[in-house]
């Protein structure tokens, strides 16, 4: 008898409904990290799907100190929020430098490099390099040179984004997306889908994401919904 391989199972698909000017995502996206850890069994896939917190806000950005006060109200309830986060973000080592954001950009630009970049097979590294670059660097994600260094670091060309950025490439397709998250329901982010099946709303902890990650795992194999 010849001895064959199993056949490896197939990963597990698990979106990630999200804006990059929210922190409460970076903060979700170190706790899926870390759930996937804790199932190291079960092979995974995360895509990254668009949401906008604030598609009125024009493609130049606006200055974020006026954006937050018009949003929060007052300057002491936006420094309780900030510390708040501040706190989170040191348990998950994010060390987020709010002081440091001068620019509070429209997203649709970066939510098209993120689409684009499921492609070169490299959309998480370049979440996370927007993450940081806005959050801990505080670089202006309104201004599409900045985009392009971004993107090109992370496995885009540079002239190619270059020409992309100067037409509405993709620009529908993002809105759709942004339409179908809505449609389910999906008011706020992070969001994750795990499967097709499982919805969990906010930055949940690592276990709580693990075990939604168990549970699809252990189901029979099912076609699940398509997402956006």
């Amino acid at each position: 008898m010849v001895a064959t391989s199993p056949t490896p199972s197939p990963a597990l698909m698990i979106d990630v409904v999200s804006d990059v000017v929210c922190p409460w995502c970076f903060v979700g996206k170190r706790r899926l990290e870390k759930a996937i850890a804790l199932v190291p069994d079960i092979p995974v896939e995360v895509h990254w799907r668009p949401y906008q917190l604030a598609p009125e806000i024009p493609q130049g950005g606006l200055p974020r100190k006026d954006y937050m006060l018009g949003k929060f109200g007052s300057q002491a309830r936006i420094d309780e929020i900030h510390a708040r986060l501040t706190g989170v973000g040191a348990e998950e080592g994010i060390a987020f430098a709010f002081s440091e954001i001068a620019v509070a950009p429209n997203t649709m630009d970066a939510h098209r490099m993120i689409l684009w970049a499921r492609s070169t097979g490299t959309q998480d590294e370049l979440v996370e390099a927007l993450f940081r670059a806005f959050f801990i660097e505080g670089r202006n994600l309104a201004d599409r040179d900045t985009l392009i260094a971004i993107g090109s670091a992370n496995g885009l060309d540079a002239a190619l984004l270059a020409e992309l950025f100067g037409t509405e490439a993709d620009i529908d397709r993002t809105q759709r997306d942004i339409a179908s998250a809505q449609r389910i329901g999906i008011t706020g982010v992070p969001f994750f889908i795990v499967a097709g099946r499982y919805g969990i709303a906010g930055a949940e902890a690592p276990e709580t994401i693990a075990q939604a990650i168990r549970e699809a795992a252990s189901e029979p194999l099912q076609e699940a919904a398509p997402v956006g």
